[in-house]
């Protein structure tokens, strides 16, 4: 689902145009170029017949540099995937003889390819009798995680057991249920639906947890087993058992021992000001009250 930009006075479309500095005027897709800015006052035009006809083995092609198995592929490194297809009947032989043997080997490519003006590094895999090409990033552009490890805490051998039953039994062979629904999208579309229509917007559900508490992994992990176990039928509380980790005290601070205050002196302030003193005959030695 896409959203647009609107004016929120009037509900007009709003649309990004493109001017040109000199004319002052909006210019058309057909006439609008590549260049890359040497100075602020030199700038190289570079057309798209001069992007295709690149000397790089890549630019019209996918180049294979080798072959790693699919469990080395770190998959931060993974972007997004496109699905490829034979281009005509001469492709097509080539194209099936490369889907068997990595289906066969159990093993990805590792290929280089130019695309947005820049080459970039990718993987061949099958899906479903089908090649699929997967976006890679450079190692260079993979951020070095070193300064975001969390600070070390205590946990013991039985606690790590119990996590990894856990698990176990939340493992599942495929993605696909309930759970693995975009109920996001739905929500959203009631939302718009009610708009239209002119009615009340869909209340929200109240959580089942009351707002603000905290929980636990073990306590979150013992709850999602229970009702995948309630789901099949299972008696929940059978199998492993989550217990709460003991918290540790904390130490009492010492009470800092309170100075005595001292007591100040009350400021003596006159009991007239200057004039009125001289008014009365009553000499004034000092201004400053003591």
């Amino acid at each position: 689902m896409r959203f647009h930009q609107y004016h929120v006075d009037d509900m007009a479309r709003v649309r990004v145009r493109k001017f040109c500095e000199v004319e002052d005027r909006e210019v058309r897709a057909d006439e609008i170029g590549k260049g890359f800015e040497l100075t602020k006052t030199q700038v190289i035009p570079v057309t798209d017949e001069e992007l295709r006809n690149l000397l790089l083995p890549t630019a019209k092609a996918l180049e294979i540099h080798g072959f790693v198995p699919w469990e080395s592929i770190d998959a931060l490194r993974i972007g997004e995937g496109y699905y490829l297809q034979p281009d005509g009947p001469v492709a097509a032989k080539p194209y099936e003889l490369l889907r068997q043997a990595l289906e066969r080997s159990s093993r990805v490519a590792v290929t280089k390819f130019a695309w947005s003006g820049r080459e970039r590094l990718g993987l061949l895999r099958v899906r479903d009798d089908v090649i699929v090409l997967h976006a890679m990033r450079w190692p260079d552009e993979v951020r070095d995680p070193s300064e975001l490890y969390p600070p070390t805490a205590d946990v013991s051998d039985a606690e790590v057991d119990e996590a990894v039953e856990l698990i176990e039994r939340m493992t599942t062979d495929r993605l696909e249920g309930p759970d693995f629904v975009d109920h996001y999208t739905e929500a959203l579309e009631k939302v718009i639906e009610a708009k239209r229509e002119d009615r009340e917007l869909p209340e929200v559900p109240e959580p089942e947890k009351p707002a603000g508490r905290v929980f636990d992994l073990m306590a979150a992990l013992q709850e999602s087993v229970d009702k995948a176990k309630a789901s099949r039928g299972e008696a929940p509380g059978t199998g492993a058992q989550v217990h709460e980790m003991p918290t540790k005290k904390k130490a009492a601070r010492p009470r800092r021992r309170r100075r005595p205050r001292r007591r100040r002196r009350p400021r003596r302030r006159p009991l007239a000001s200057h004039a009125a003193a001289r008014r009365c005959g009553v000499a004034v030695r000092s201004s400053r009250s003591w």
